[in-house]
C-alpha cells in the first residue's frame, strides 16, 4: 500500500465521521434543513464523480463519492422544499 493510497484513506474516513452525526440526525428526525435543490443537485454531481472514479479504478474516490452520493440523497428525500 503507497503513503498516497493511506493519505487518500485517512482523508476520506475524516469526512466521513464528520458527516455521521448529521446523518444520522436526518434520519432519526426525518427532516433536513438543505434545500432540496441543492441536495437533487450534490447527489447528482457524487453520482457522475462515483462512476467517474470507477472508470479511472480509484478505490478512495469511488467510495468517498458514493458515501457522498448516499448522504445527500438522504437529505434530498427528508429536504425541504
Amino acid at each position: 500500500m503507497s503513503w498516497t493510497f493511506l493519505i487518500g484513506l485517512a482523508g476520506m474516513i475524516i469526512l466521513v465521521i464528520a458527516w455521521i452525526p448529521q446523518t444520522i440526525e436526518v434520519i432519526k428526525k426525518k427532516k433536513s434543513s438543505i434545500p432540496k435543490r441543492f441536495s437533487a443537485i450534490y447527489s447528482i454531481a457524487s453520482l457522475f464523480l462515483t462512476l467517474y472514479a470507477i472508470s479511472i479504478m480509484d478505490l478512495i474516490f469511488t467510495a468517498l463519492n458514493f458515501l457522498a452520493f448516499i448522504q445527500s440523497f438522504l437529505n434530498f428525500l427528508f429536504g425541504e422544499s
